[in-house]
């Protein structure tokens, strides 16, 4: 919901909006995993596990906005975000017919985050110069729990994130931008979880409760070119990071496992070219080219995980307005093959569809989401080390969503995308 404020006492255009948002996301699975073998003669039983999962998400804002011309204008306002997760999971082993229990791999996970946050900005807007600077505070507050064994991980930080953006109006047709950010990427409820995926006897997949924040210092220079219905954007950036988290193998006892652990630096330089083209009032098209080439340096328990790569990735997204007031979009994504500090990941190339239709004033949205349209999207990656040899293929299949979401005060309904996946 929605509620602002936009006529204060001296009439001027104060704006006042504070906003709260609530999530809730729950499933209850199983999945059993049939172990067959093709060399060798060894054998194992079959194994069952079992996930309970509960997150509850709350957003608060409130933010600012007060013009002193209407070339100069300062924004100001506060965010908190309370996240609560709950992961019951269970692995059991199936020894004629009978199911017992594996308590390595079976615990109860409960993480509770919370960010407040502070930020301001002051811009200046000209015919032909513009300019923003930014300042954001955040405190972020990080408990999680595994009840079974009874290990507590508290984690607390203050961290501050500048920014300054500027624009050059060349003429009508052509414009270029330059700025720098401070950004974190805080590790995610799966990253941090250490009871969180098999795939089988000989393939675990855990988080790591110690991981830290990624921080990236971010430079970007653009140039804009608009010409009829189409715009072309051509950019280069340089994104410096400290902390980068990275999935490490291990192979012990014939088990790999995975694991995330902050690795050293990365220094990633790159360029972007994305445009849109809009031939009619019912169809936009629109795609993205990135190319990055990386430099990677880390050092773990005496080995050097040092290394130079490049990757590259595009993705194409066609709109339609259909009768009805109903939007079609279908996308199409490549990401080329790559290299990470101990495995080669296969190319890509997968499409996802999307219906919307927007009722009561935009008050109200129905949404219909469809990823990987043609259940085509495989994942092959291979890891080569001195001491052990892995190879992996996945298949990720057809996954559909439908949704409604509803906009209270004056806020419009959100567009869901289904694709939040746990």
């Amino acid at each position: 919901m929605n509620y602002s404020i936009s006529d204060f006492d001296d009439h001027e255009e104060h704006i006042l909006l504070f906003s709260a948002l609530g999530n809730f996301f729950g499933k209850d699975q199983s999945s059993t995993f049939n172990n067959f073998y093709s060399l060798g003669s060894e054998t194992a039983g079959d194994q069952l596990s079992r996930t309970d999962f509960k997150e509850a998400e709350n957003t608060f804002k409130l933010d600012y906005t007060k013009p002193f011309t209407d070339r100069w204008k300062v924004e100001t306002g506060l965010q908190y975000v309370i996240n609560d997760v709950s992961n019951d999971y269970e692995v059991n082993d199936i020894q004629d017919g009978i199911l017992i229990n594996d308590a390595n791999l079976t615990n109860v996970f409960e993480y509770d985050q919370k960010v407040l946050a502070a930020y301001g900005t002051g811009s200046y807007e000209g015919d032909i110069w513009g300019l923003k600077l930014g300042l954001r505070a955040e405190n972020t507050d990080l408990t999680t729990i595994l009840l079974n064994s009874n290990q507590v991980n508290d984690q607390n930080y203050s961290n501050l994130f500048p920014s300054a953006h500027t624009s050059y109006k060349i003429n009508d047709k052509i414009s270029l931008q330059a700025g720098y950010s401070r950004r974190i990427f805080r590790p995610r409820l799966w990253d941090l979880n250490p009871f969180f995926n098999i795939r089988n006897n000989y393939s675990i997949r855990t988080g790591n409760p110690d991981l830290l924040p990624e921080f990236t210092d971010s430079y970007e220079i653009n140039s804009i070119f608009i010409k009829g219905q189409t715009s072309l954007n051509l950019g280069i950036y340089h994104r410096f990071t400290t902390d980068a988290v990275e999935r490490v193998s291990t192979f012990e006892n014939n088990v790999n496992t995975t694991k995330p652990v902050n690795l050293g630096t990365n220094r990633a330089t790159g360029i972007e070219i994305n445009g849109k083209y809009t031939p009619s009032k019912w169809l936009s098209i629109n795609g993205d080219i990135n190319y990055n080439y990386f430099n990677r340096l880390g050092t773990l328990d005496a080995t050097s995980f040092d290394f130079n790569a490049g990757q590259w990735s595009s993705k194409l997204t066609t709109k339609y307005k259909l009768p009805a007031s109903i939007d079609l979009e279908l996308t199409g994504h490549y990401q080329s093959r790559y290299v990470t500090v101990q495995s080669e990941i296969s190319d890509n190339l997968f499409v996802d569809m999307g219906l919307r239709k927007k009722i009561l004033k935009g008050k109200g949205v129905f949404n219909l989401s469809i990823r990987y349209v043609f259940a085509s999207r495989f994942r092959e990656s291979e890891t080569t080390q001195s001491d052990f040899y892995l190879y992996s293929r996945r298949h990720s299949g057809r996954f559909i969503t439908l949704g409604f979401s509803y906009g209270f005060g004056k806020g419009e309904a959100m567009e869901f995308s289904g694709q939040k996946r746990h």
